[in-house]
């Protein structure tokens, strides 16, 4: 088949500049493109050329500062020989690419909480839903949330969880992974410490500001722990907001060490991982399902994470983390982090399994297995 992939307006691919999904497209691409003819497109960016071909995928990237202006690029450039067009996340681009392909056979990858009544019009998801030959959704939550609202997609929504690169990501009792934790402990001073780590956006959102909280009152019980957050405000760059200052003032507050990393281009972030003892999440939002959760799995940490939106769906009864359900009391998150880093044996367990469950299931090999699965039902 000839497939075109049409990313999100906001990154490129590669995922130079990171991007859950752009990351996703990059995880998958070389498995589907060893079944089918892929075209993958994107937003322009500076580093990256217009067009490329490598192998059997080619690349377009067109100019877009809004989703209409990125989109309407996309269709004055986009062939009418595709046997498939998979959307990715923008149930709207749906129904304008059929405008111009009305016949062309098109699909869609839900990462998002996309058909809420303010992100889509209920005569325009029902358009969508009846066009598509598919959906698949990234966690259990996001194709409930779309049932709930529209009956109608039950028989096309279609759960492919996510994925991390096991190549990509050594856990720390590997001979890279111990490499890795060496140089990067000795990098930021903290030979002597058990690291609490988090990675992602900083944003109010993903709780930034609740982890720091809590690893500021263990510290008052333990002198050996450190603070590791590795992101920034947005993808690409070191952008500073309010919020990012409150919490640059409340890092003075702590009492032993604290590390922003800044942003990290997604080549670099496998290594971090391996600075921590203990994997934190702290989503105060209904997540659709982290993929920070993968990446801490294949490292082999293990994980607290919180109960909102997807995010216990691969945590919850799988003996690799924890799971919080009073997500904004700091207390919760302190009383976790001293069980694990009091309880090595039974940390080191839960990160020997969360590996283990990567290799097995959370994969880019399964989730292009699922999608090739999907491509192969469309007559």
């Amino acid at each position: 088949m000839k497939i075109a992939l049409i990313c999100t307006e906001k990154l490129p691919v590669p995922s130079i500049a990171g991007g859950a999904i752009q990351q996703y497209i990059d995880g998958i691409l070389p498995y589907l493109a060893a079944k089918h003819d892929i075209t993958v497109f994107s937003v322009e960016h500076p580093a990256l050329p217009p067009q490329e071909v490598k192998g059997r995928v080619q690349y377009i990237r067109v100019p877009g500062k809004t989703a209409i202006e990125y989109i309407s690029n996309i269709k004055r450039v986009i062939a009418n020989d595709f046997d498939l067009i998979h959307v990715f996340n923008r149930p709207l681009w749906v129904n304008s690419l059929s405008e111009l392909l009305p016949y062309t056979k098109i699909s869609l990858s839900l990462h998002n909480e996309m058909f809420h009544p303010e992100k889509i019009s209920n005569i325009k998801a029902n358009y969508c839903i009846n066009r598509v030959e598919f959906i698949n959704t990234v966690s259990k939550f996001i194709a409930d949330g779309v049932q709930t609202l529209y009956p109608i997609a039950a028989n096309k929504l279609k759960v492919v969880y996510s994925a991390a690169d096991i190549d990509k990501y050594k856990p720390s009792w590997t001979s890279e992974g111990m490499m890795n934790r060496s140089l990067l402990k000795k990098k930021y001073n903290l030979e002597n410490y058990k690291v609490v780590l988090n990675v992602g956006r900083l944003s109010e959102k993903k709780g930034n500001h609740i982890l720091m909280n809590a690893v500021k009152k263990l510290m008052n019980y333990r002198k050996d722990v450190a603070l590791v957050i590795v992101g920034s405000k947005w993808y690409g760059a070191n952008k500073v907001d309010d919020y990012t200052k409150s919490l640059q003032e409340l890092s003075k507050t702590l009492t032993g060490p604290i590390v922003f990393t800044g942003f990290l281009p997604p080549s670099e972030i496998s290594s971090y991982y391996n600075l921590g003892d203990v994997f934190a999440c702290c989503s105060q939002w209904n997540e659709p399902l982290a993929r920070v959760h993968y990446e801490a799995m294949a490292a082999g940490l293990p994980m607290i994470t919180t109960n909102r939106g997807g995010n216990g769906e691969v945590v919850f009864g799988l003996n690799n983390g924890i799971v919080i359900e009073d997500y904004k009391n700091p207390e919760a998150f302190m009383n976790n982090i001293i069980y694990l880093l009091n309880n090595p044996d039974i940390a080191f367990q839960m990160g020997r399994e969360g590996r283990r469950l990567t290799e097995e299931r959370f994969n880019w090999k399964r989730v292009s297995d699922d999608l090739l699965t999907s491509f192969s039902k469309v007559k």
